[in-house]
């Protein structure tokens, strides 16, 4: 299985409820707390192409996107394909 990373923050309902499908899913992840380590925010928006909103999560050298980019690809049938490969 391929490393996943999350950025997120504490308060944010969409980190929640990305965390909430990897860890249903079984899937172990890293997570960068932006606010705790606000130095890494930068490096979040340019693994992420500029985007700065959280989360913003990575399997393996891809960038997902946000929750709703998660949700979409487990609902396509698409993320344990790309999880596994």
């Amino acid at each position: 299985m391929k490393p996943v990373e999350i950025y997120t923050s504490p308060l944010c309902g969409f980190c929640h409820a990305a965390k909430r499908l990897l860890t249903q899913k079984g899937v172990a992840f890293s997570e960068v707390d932006v606010l705790k380590e606000p130095g890494r925010r930068s490096e979040m928006m340019d693994r992420a192409h500029g985007r700065h909103t959280v989360p913003q999560i990575f399997i393996g050298d891809t960038h997902v996107g946000g929750c709703d980019d998660l949700y979409d690809l487990e609902r396509a049938g698409k993320l344990d394909a790309l999880l596994a490969s």
